[in-house]
């Protein structure tokens, strides 16, 4: 390789890859003469440090101390990731990952599952993410009427995603009416994605504005408060306490605001849909992610993206150092995001 020219030769890569994987082990600078004694190699320190100087130039090592050897740094962990070939988990491992979350029926159950099976097997922060991507299709309703003029809504959808909520109403709502008008969404809209249900909802008000009964009335009211709309994103995520140990160069300042961009869940999901949104049934690997986050610069994540047919997108991911298990934890990701496409 000229410096510069940003092209290795199999020599190169093999030794970049070999300070990789050596300093994914140990954590320590990689010197020449530490490659020097694997066999494999047949190579002379003097020749390593050539070929070593060689990466340094063309930004692929560094060296924290003039004493020191070199670390890999952030083109380098790159470029050892997307060489990796595939590596499936222990037959054992799958079985136990698909019976883990064939037992979880709802969808809010399986992204659960899947981010602590994810922390459990790469020792990182597992992540999961279900997403609207259309209209989720109506399966039924229940509307319960409670004191003060409040209603208990719960939305029940085919992709065996359940929510509720507590809404107050400016005028009360009896009971019976509740049930009546439980029954005409259950009866008229069962099976319609909410938005098609919205649309046909205000297409009826408008067509029969004359005889605008308080049934309909009513269910404007409550399609105000929410009855139709689109789920909130879903979010789980398992094992951030892993982070602490980690040296990721910060101050203590630093380290808290990382933490507190973890507990939102919108910067969470927006990280996933930043670097995840190009990665459909593919596993993606992102090594230093300050662009999101200042704090984030000595992270990687990997992770893929389901769309399941109920029209809900799925990311699963696994944030952690850079310093990873490569191999472990994008088999892992793979696995999880194939047990979400078998039970869709």
């Amino acid at each position: 390789m000229q410096p510069g020219s940003g092209q290795l030769s199999v020599r190169e890569r093999t030794i970049l890859h070999e300070i990789v994987g050596t300093h994914i082990e140990s954590g320590e600078p990689v010197g020449s003469r530490t490659l020097a004694r694997l066999r494999h190699l047949s190579l002379s320190p003097a020749t390593i440090r050539n070929v070593m100087a060689d990466l340094a130039e063309d930004g692929y090592l560094a060296q924290p101390h003039a004493s020191a050897g070199r670390v890999p740094t952030e083109k380098a962990f790159r470029d050892f990731a997307e060489s990796l070939p595939p590596r499936p988990l222990a037959q054992a491992d799958c079985l136990r990952i698909f019976s883990r979350m064939q037992s979880a029926g709802s969808l809010e159950d399986r992204i659960a599952t899947a981010s602590r099976i994810l922390t459990e097997f790469t020792r990182n922060v597992g992540i999961a993410a279900a997403l609207s991507i259309s209209s989720q299709e109506l399966e039924h309703i229940e509307l319960v009427g409670l004191s003060d003029r409040r209603v208990l809504m719960i939305v029940a959808t085919r992709d065996h995603m359940v929510r509720n909520g507590v809404v107050t109403l400016d005028h009360e709502i009896h009971q019976n009416d509740l049930t009546l008008l439980r029954n005409y969404v259950n009866h008229h809209f069962a099976g319609w994605t909410l938005q098609r249900a919205r649309q046909e909802l205000l297409r009826r008000i408008e067509e029969e504005r004359a005889t605008y009964d308080e049934m309909l009335r009513h269910l404007n009211t409550l399609c105000e408060k929410g009855l139709f709309a689109d789920s909130d994103p879903q979010l789980a995520m398992d094992g951030a306490s892993y982070l602490i140990g980690l040296d990721l160069h910060l101050t203590r300042e630093r380290m808290h605001d990382l933490f507190r961009a973890l507990e939102q869940k919108q910067q969470v999901v927006a990280l996933l849909d930043r670097f995840l949104d190009d990665t459909h049934g593919r596993v993606g690997v992102h090594v230093g992610l300050e662009e999101a986050h200042p704090s984030m610069s000595q992270l990687a994540l990997i992770g893929v993206t389901v769309n399941l047919p109920s029209g809900v997108r799925t990311r699963i991911a696994v944030l952690g150092p850079m310093r990873m298990q490569y191999d472990l934890v994008i088999a892992a990701v793979r696995q999880i995001g194939q047990a979400f496409e078998s039970q869709s």
